[in-house]
């Protein structure tokens, strides 16, 4: 885990076969695949308006949540989970796409704005803080151009990487995957030091 105190990672994107393997959807990509390398399932749970799975025991169990309440209302989800389990907000960490950074890129922050990301909005509104972890996974913009890039926006998150952008996103997920399963992540200051500098590569 990242730290013993993290409990549950949270994966943002939009549910449904339409929006799979979207640039808008790697925060599911990264859990999806956790759950692949420790062989867990992941199962609706209606009580916390998304899909579950767990693994590891007592301590060292984490649970990974992505929620099924379309980007917008992902904080409904993460609520519900946090309430259902009894987990504090220092005990959290949501993975989401960041169209400010570009791809290849990773940020780890421990509070601060959503940076107009509706997920992150969301999440903030139903915790009543802006103060938990993120780690944010760069995608790019559609155009270094303020007003093409704002007309592109949608049609760019939505959008599917190409086979050239998968191939450095994979070594983006193997890092991050790594850092989780790793000696060094007892230690927050080490993986977000790690992550902030990490360079695909390398």
């Amino acid at each position: 885990m990242f730290s013993d105190e993290l409990k549950l990672i949270v994966g943002l994107g939009n549910p449904g076969a339409d929006y799979q393997k979207t640039r808008h959807n790697v925060g599911f990509m990264v859990l999806e695949e956790i759950a692949r390398k420790n062989n867990c399932s992941f199962r609706e749970n209606k009580k916390l308006f998304g899909r579950t799975c767990e693994y590891g025991t007592g301590v060292e169990k984490t649970r990974l949540l992505m929620p099924n309440t379309f980007m917008n209302e992902s904080g409904k989800s993460v609520r519900s989970a946090k309430d259902w389990f009894n987990f504090e907000n220092n005990q959290l960490i949501v993975l989401a796409d960041d169209m400010d950074l570009p791809l290849g890129k990773i940020r780890i922050r421990s509070k601060g704005s959503s940076g107009g990301h509706n997920g992150i909005k969301s999440i903030i509104n139903h915790l009543g803080t802006s103060e938990f972890r993120r780690l944010k996974i760069g995608i790019g913009p559609p155009s270094n151009e303020q007003k093409e890039r704002k007309s592109k926006t949608i049609s760019h998150v939505l959008g599917r990487f190409s086979k050239e952008e998968f191939i450095i996103l994979n070594f983006i997920i193997e890092e991050i995957i790594n850092c989780i399963e790793s000696k060094i992540s007892n230690n927050w200051e080490k993986i977000t030091t790690r992550l902030n500098s990490y360079k695909p590569e390398n």
